[in-house]
Order: C-alpha cells, then sequence, then structure tokens
C-alpha cells in the first residue's frame, strides 16, 4: 500500500481504463495495460498530485479482486476492491437507481431497497479505509461525488487529524425530495464529515444548510455551519472544462477537414443540429427530438436544408430505466425519419456509441447550433465544450434553464426543456440567428470560459480548503 501522501483524491473510478491491445500512450503495469482516461476532473488535478506526490484512490472499472497500486504518468493509483454484487447493488443499485434518480428531481421514481443501502455502506467504508491508510499526518483529501457520501465521516472517525474536502458533481435536492431517503441522515452525517462540501451551483448550497438546520437542528450562518464542534462550509464551485485543449482539437486542421467531410456526409445542409449526451433520461433527449418533429411538421424546418445528429453514448445499459429509455428514443428517432426522411437521406442521424475526443471536436466544429436540454443537470460540460470548440466560426448554443452551465452561459438561448413550445422558439432563434450576433454571443461566452476553466475551479476549491484548514495551500 502506498504511504505518506499529503494530497489524497477518492473517486469512484481510477482516472485510467485497462485495455488489451497496444493502444498508444497504455501503460503496462503488473502484467496489465492501463490507458489514462480523457476527463476535466484527471486534468486539472494531475499537476497537483505529481506534485505533491500525491494518491488517487478508486475502482479499477472491473469487478473482481484489485490489482496491486500502480503509477501511471506520475500519479500513485490504489484500486478499491468491487465484487460483482457491489457493483450490482452499491454503484447500479443505490448510486444509480436511488441517488442519481432522487437529486435530479425525481425524473424517474427512484428505487428504495435495503440491501442496496447497506452495500453503499460497506463500500464507503472501503474507500474510507484506505484514504486512511495511505494519507500522511494533516494530508488533505478530496473525496468526489454521489457514490462516496458517506466517506467523509467515515474518514474523520479513523483519521481526525486530516483536512478533508467533499465536492458533488450532480444537483443536490430541496428538502422535500431529500427527504424520501430511507438513509437521510446518515448521508447527511456523512457529508458534514467533511471541512468543505462543494456544490455546482449556490442554490445547491442553500439546500444543504437548510437540511441540516432542518434534519438535525445544526445553526449555521452566512454559508458555514456548526457541527459536533466543527465548523463545516458549504459553497458553490462550478466545475469547467480545459478550455485550451477543446481549443486546440477544434484548431487542428485534421479536425477541421473531419468536419467538413461530416458536413458532407450529412448532404451539405444549411443547418447542422446537434446533440450530444450520454444516454439518460435526466438528458431531455426525447424532448428535443420532439420539438424538432413538430417544427418538420409545422413546416418551419424541413429536410434535407436541416439535419439532426442525435449522440446518444452508452450508459448504465444494465439499469432498467435505462434500458426503457433507449427504447423511447429510438421509437422516436424512427417516427422522424419514417415521415419526414428520404431514401439515403434521415432526417435524424442517431449514433448510440461513444466517440473519442477528436472526433466529438469535429461534430462541434461541424454543428451550427447544440442542442443541450437536460431536465436536471448539476453542470453539463458539453455545453462548454461546443463553446470553447467554436473559436471565431459563431454557431448558437440552445441551453436549458435548469443545467447548472445556464448560470454562465448567459448568451446562450434559454429554454425551460418541460415546455416543448419554448425549446421550439428557443431552436428557431438559434436557427435564425443573425452571424453577427450569434459571434458576439460566442465571443462572450468564450472569454468566461477561458477565465473559468477546470484549473482555476480546482485551485478555487483546495484554496478554500487550505484556509478551512489554516494550512499551505495545495494549489491546482
Amino acid at each position: 500500500m502506498v504511504q505518506g501522501s499529503p494530497f489524497v483524491v477518492v473517486a469512484n473510478r481510477l482516472p485510467v481504463d485497462e485495455v488489451s491491445d497496444d493502444t498508444p500512450a497504455a501503460r503496462t503495469t503488473g502484467g496489465r495495460r492501463w490507458r489514462p482516461s480523457p476527463g476535466g476532473l484527471v486534468t486539472a488535478l494531475h499537476p497537483v498530485l505529481v506534485e505533491h506526490s500525491g494518491t488517487w484512490i478508486g475502482w479499477s472499472g472491473s469487478p473482481g479482486p484489485a490489482p496491486e497500486p500502480f503509477e501511471v504518468d506520475g500519479i500513485k493509483l490504489v484500486p478499491v476492491t468491487l465484487t460483482h454484487d457491489d457493483v450490482e447493488r452499491y454503484y447500479e443499485g443505490q448510486s444509480n437507481s436511488t441517488i442519481w434518480p432522487l437529486y435530479h428531481d425525481a425524473v424517474e421514481p427512484p428505487i428504495y431497497r435495503r440491501r442496496w443501502r447497506d452495500a453503499y455502506r460497506e463500500v464507503n467504508r472501503r474507500y474510507a479505509k484506505a484514504a486512511a491508510e495511505v494519507a500522511a499526518p494533516g494530508a488533505t483529501v478530496w473525496i468526489q461525488d454521489y457514490q462516496l457520501q458517506l466517506v467523509p465521516a467515515m474518514l474523520r472517525e479513523m483519521r481526525p487529524d486530516l483536512l478533508i474536502g467533499f465536492f458533488l458533481h450532480i444537483p443536490f435536492p430541496p428538502i422535500e425530495l431529500f427527504m424520501q431517503q430511507p438513509q437521510r441522515t446518515e448521508v447527511l452525517r456523512g457529508l458534514l464529515g467533511a471541512d468543505l462540501v462543494g456544490f455546482q451551483q449556490r442554490l445547491a448550497a442553500q439546500n444543504f444548510l437548510r437540511l441540516a438546520k432542518h434534519l438535525l437542528g445544526t445553526p449555521y450562518s452566512g454559508n458555514v455551519l456548526e457541527y459536533e464542534g466543527r465548523k463545516v462550509k458549504a459553497d458553490a464551485f462550478p466545475i469547467s472544462i480545459d478550455v485550451g485543449e477543446m481549443q486546440r482539437l477544434a484548431d487542428n486542421p485534421l479536425v477541421r477537414e473531419r468536419a467538413l467531410k461530416i458536413r458532407s456526409e450529412l448532404g451539405d445542409p444549411k443547418t447542422v443540429i446537434l446533440g450530444v449526451d450520454r444516454l439518460d433520461y435526466t438528458k431531455g433527449i426525447e424532448h428535443r427530438l420532439k420539438a424538432f418533429r413538430e417544427l418538420l411538421a409545422d413546416g418551419k424546418l424541413s429536410v434535407p436544408e436541416s439535419v439532426m445528429v442525435q449522440v446518444a453514448t452508452p450508459s448504465r445499459e444494465r439499469v432498467e430505466h435505462y434500458q426503457a429509455l433507449r427504447v423511447k428514443v429510438e421509437r422516436e428517432v424512427g417516427r422522424i425519419n419514417g415521415d419526414f426522411g428520404r431514401v439515403g437521406v434521415p432526417a435524424v442521424h442517431y449514433l448510440h456509441q461513444s466517440y473519442s475526443r477528436s472526433e466529438l471536436a469535429a461534430l462541434y466544429c461541424a454543428a451550427d447550433v447544440m442542442m443541450v436540454t437536460p431536465l436536471r443537470d448539476g453542470m453539463n460540460l458539453v455545453a462548454k465544450e461546443y463553446v470553447a470548440a467554436r473559436a471565431e466560426h459563431g454557431g448558437a448554443l440552445v441551453l436549458s434553464e435548469f443545467a447548472g452551465a445556464a448560470g454562465e452561459l448567459r448568451q446562450a438561448f434559454l429554454c425551460n426543456p418541460h415546455d416543448l413550445d419554448g425549446v421550439k422558439e428557443a431552436l428557431m432563434r438559434a436557427v435564425n440567428v443573425d452571424p453577427h450576433e450569434a459571434r458576439r454571443r460566442m465571443s462572450v461566452m468564450q472569454r468566461h470560459l477561458r477565465r473559468h476553466d477546470v484549473a482555476a475551479w480546482a485551485s478555487d476549491f483546495l484554496q478554500t480548503l487550505a484556509e478551512i484548514g489554516n494550512t499551505t495551500e495545495i494549489r491546482a
């Protein structure tokens, strides 16, 4: 076991994927090959972990005994064991069939099962124990997301000397919804084990503070509450993307060439409308497809002048809600193409597969309009990626009011995804926007993102955490 790390990140997954071929950039460790997985979080924290001899604790992605600790790209990695039962009960069950829907406004009804809660508790304890064994005296530990909400309190009980931060990447619900949880007090106490609890939006932080007072009678002033003789701060830290990386991808001549080819493959339409999402019931994919269908029926859009491309990355396919959603989405795509497509010219190009970062960048560059219409989303980084990829090329972003990104990207065409007429109106405004106005809007949003990229997000959180602990700042 790795020992004595002054900075520890605890997340459900390790920032690597196991590969079985000679994938470029893969590293061989213990006879197994690993490739760094893309993502804003690892991009932001990689230099911090390297500089401070840090450690990342998480699951390798394969059920069964965990590999021995290893190192990739200068980061020490400590795998945690998850059995097949753990994956079914802790991850697919409690995390993604109970907590996920509940925290996303119960768009789909949460499922409550005792054996899932027991597994969630046991697996959280496993992560906490791994962190307790790895962390140096007085170390900073940053715990990530909804799968590990019990870890802060468990870790504090094991190692009261640590400075503990927690960040929730998804929304935090209002009291009325949170109170449905049979495990509600345990989860709240788990989060209160942290010194700093971070959220995507200020309203989520306020929900947390009010909940602590309502459920535990814990007093608070401003955004700081008193709990068991300690001060716990709750605040908003809106996450972002690696803006420079996306801009470099979009400027790559090969990506630009691929974008032109995509438009050609689509028949060189006047307007390419793009959606890129995980196939998830929170993303509002059905709603935007229905809006597009009605605009075609109304004659306000037509094929082949307007074409929609919907990328729906496979997600949690063993969970029943996701299986049902796939059927609904594919049925709607078939209906639109049956009514409005032509031989060799579909109205909607539906792609249920994963894409590389460069292919996504090419899609962003090819799209005149990006539709990001979640029913509820903590942030939604796809919206920010599209803005970063557009450079001086304009384009228009249709964005749900219920995505965290709407609080920052105010120059997007905002809509209420539950209001189909409102979605149609926003889409038509985006389609018909004056090119000069489109570039102006995009330029304002790009300036904001350059000032508030993922490195700034991590730095802001870690600086705030260091101030709470009166320790030397661990800089991102």
